[in-house]
């Protein structure tokens, strides 16, 4: 079964597919987080991320019992999406440098993969809603809590010190630029009024 082919008729296709893309999805992200959490000197960073790691263990384990409810065996679809989203993400990290710029582009990798996660559960609850399966509800409900709570943990722990960190030296920067354009400024003024003098 593949998005946008024929063999999705039905919101319940469509359920079943939404649910084997979020089960590959998650099983890609507990894949990917020990190498983000290796990537990550703060503290505070490396815990939250090794908390996630370890709902992400959960949030695989519900969805089980959702296959197990619907009778069928726990199966995953390739999803392009995630794929792209941690492909991009990679390639972000492995073009920055500086402790500090690094963990903010590891903040940002990991919530976007948060707002697909949250994005997806959202309308599993919405079909499963729709289609009166309540029995479905709960686990899909705990997966979601949960990676709003983590993608608000990482909007914390980036404006507690993180981007700040990813800033250091901006200020300097700043004004170094500020002297280098009045010292061009007086440079080109000085230019203007001797070509000024010249033409006179």
């Amino acid at each position: 079964m593949g998005l946008f082919t024929r063999d999705i008729k039905s919101l319940e296709d469509l359920f079943n597919h939404g649910l084997q893309d979020i089960y590959y999805a998650e099983q890609q992200i507990r894949q990917t987080l020990p190498q983000l959490i290796e990537q990550t000197t703060n503290a505070e960073l490396k815990k939250t991320l090794k908390n996630h790691l370890a709902e992400t263990e959960n949030h695989v384990w519900r969805l089980e019992i959702v296959f197990a409810v619907l009778g069928q065996e726990p199966k995953g679809t390739r999803c392009k999406g995630i794929d792209g989203i941690l492909s991009e993400g990679d390639s972000l990290l492995g073009n920055v440098e500086g402790r500090g710029v690094i963990e903010a582009a590891i903040i940002a990798s990991a919530q976007a993969v948060e707002h697909y996660e949250i994005t997806r559960y959202g309308d599993l609850i919405a079909w499963a809603r729709q289609m009166r399966r309540d029995d479905l509800l709960k686990p899909l409900e705990d997966n979601l809590k949960e990676e709003k709570a983590a993608d608000k943990k990482l909007t914390a722990v980036a404006e507690a010190r993180i981007n700040a960190r990813a800033d250091k030296g901006h200020g300097r920067r700043s004004a170094a630029s500020k002297t280098r354009r009045k010292t061009h400024t007086a440079r080109s003024a000085k230019r203007n009024g001797a070509a000024k003098h010249a033409a006179a």
